[in-house]
């Protein structure tokens, strides 16, 4: 499977095409713009994606189950013989059907964002940019793209298909307005007037919608320029879900091939770390596909009866481990909340903090009198090429400070989440064909850039995120771990009680 299944081509929602009398979306001049309107759809003019399927299934499988996710692979049979307008609704209902509102927003908060900008075609959003008024009307349920076009995008009115609703669930149908017909919401909504800018594709229906517009543009098929990262309209810093790449029918199809050997791979790989010794159980793992790699010298302890504070970046649950079996030597990893479950399956000693200063203070002068430590001062782990701000503690309580510069990559899952079950973070990381991690041991800090030295432990705390974050080529926020949970999930990332009476 050609990186691994997940660049193959799946299925079009293509229509019928004709030789294209209008410009290209490349022709359209960008200045003074500001005070026209521009109307567009997202699907296949916002979006470089010919269809819709894989954001269907992001929101089958993040926000429904494996089970919802599988009913819809299912599904592509049917799909690929039904027009447009059909194979929306069998999407829809399968999709939605029994799903909690809850859920979906929570999805269009934090999951799809990000896949929507990594498919953004950069020209069409240049003119987006450009103009002051943007309406996008589209045929597909308004919910799944409202957000991320109002947020990302900056898009005044978004008209989109409704769902149906009972309480607090969708039903899988549709409202009694049924699919939106774009260029009759044209019409309802702008009247006798005419929208500045049109675009659209070259398709008959689209030159149908964009017909009524003062200037129109199309794109064409090989003008699906990406949107390169450092130019999104608003960084992606956190998101969740734990699909890793655009579940493409293809691709997805190949996801739920390798789940029985996947599920065998991560049960393997977790049983003999914990319970075969360091020197055997590292040669055990590379041969499974676990892609491994540690660069720097071993530090050495400077100060008798102390032990030495490892720094960590933080990336999954599993970084302390693999960076005490890369060094062969025992540590103690210090963290804030562990599941039951990950703290039997660690192969090392594991401590709970209390987040409170002095109590944790004490605890990790302790542990530093027994041995060396790890802490991840982050509090939280970070998907993207950004590191949260560091807490200060660990700086008031060691000299010998080593900052270690973490990287790990999976294809197929994230081994990380905000709102699902932490417990299943190493086991979805270790699901992954390849998992890797990449750990570079960078110099002792120079006693005189510690609180030793003089320094506040604010000073030390921001020197070494800045020194961890040019070793990865990351970029440094003020964002916390608080930042975090309240973006994804809605709360401050602690256990709380829930009603199960409740929906929202």
């Amino acid at each position: 499977m050609k990186s691994y299944g997940f660049n193959l081509a799946y299925l079009s929602s293509k229509s019928p095409h004709q030789p294209c009398s209008f410009p290209s979306i490349t022709k359209c001049d960008l200045q003074g713009r500001m005070s026209q309107t521009l109307v567009c759809d997202i699907h296949r003019v916002l979006l470089k994606s010919h269809s819709f399927f894989p954001f269907f299934m992001l929101v089958a499988f993040e926000g429904g189950s494996i089970f919802r996710a599988f009913l819809l692979l299912m599904s592509c049979p049917l799909l690929m013989i039904c027009d447009y307008e059909f194979k929306l609704k069998i999407m829809t209902f399968i999709t939605f059907c029994g799903l909690k509102i809850k859920d979906m927003e929570n999805v269009s908060r934090a999951v799809l964002p990000k896949f929507y900008l990594e498919n953004l075609n950069v020209k069409v959003y240049e003119v987006l940019a450009s103009t002051g008024s943007k309406v996008v009307i589209t045929s597909i349920p308004r919910v799944m793209v409202e957000g991320f076009l109002k947020e990302y995008l900056s898009v005044g009115h978004v008209i989109g298909t409704e769902l149906h609703t009972v309480g607090c669930y969708f039903t899988g149908f549709l409202t009694s307005s049924g699919l939106v017909v774009r260029h009759r919401a044209l019409d309802d909504y702008f009247g006798d007037r005419k929208p500045d800018i049109g675009i659209g594709t070259s398709s008959l229906y689209d030159h149908l919608f964009i017909s009524s517009c003062k200037e129109i543009y199309v794109v064409n098929s090989d003008e699906n320029s990406i949107m390169p990262r450092d130019k999104y309209p608003k960084p992606i810093i956190f998101h969740d879900g734990r699909l890793a790449f655009l579940p493409t029918p293809s691709s997805t199809l190949y996801m739920f091939m390798w789940l029985p050997l996947g599920l065998f791979l991560a049960i393997y790989r977790m049983l003999i770390g914990r319970f075969l010794p360091i020197k055997l159980s590292l040669p055990l793992g590379c041969w499974t596909g676990l892609d491994l790699n540690l660069k720097g010298t071993e530090p050495k302890k400077t100060e008798q009866n102390r032990g030495v504070l490892f720094v960590c970046t933080h990336r999954t649950l599993l970084d302390p481990v693999f960076l005490s079996a890369l060094l062969l030597r025992p540590l103690t990893t210090v963290t804030y909340s562990l599941s039951k479950v990950s703290e039997f399956l660690a192969p090392m000693k594991t401590v709970r903090l209390t987040r409170k200063r002095e109590q944790d203070a004490e605890t990790m002068q302790k542990l530093l009198r027994e041995g060396d430590i790890v802490v991840c001062p982050e509090g939280t782990t970070c998907r993207e090429p950004y590191l949260l701000r560091f807490s200060s503690l660990f700086a008031e309580l060691a000299d010998d400070i080593v900052p270690v510069a973490v990287y790990s990559h999976g294809s197929m899952f994230y081994g990380t989440t905000a709102s699902g079950l932490k417990c299943l973070d190493p086991i979805f990381f270790l699901m992954n064909p390849k998992p890797s991690y990449h750990i570079q041991i960078l110099g002792k800090v120079p006693k005189e850039l510690t609180c030793a030295g003089g320094k506040s432990s604010v000073e030390v705390a921001n020197y070494i995120q800045k020194q961890l974050g040019d070793a990865l080529g990351f970029q440094c926020t003020n964002l916390t771990r608080r930042d975090k949970y309240m973006m994804l999930a809605g709360n401050e990332g602690l256990v709380q009680q829930v009603d199960s009476k409740k929906c929202s």
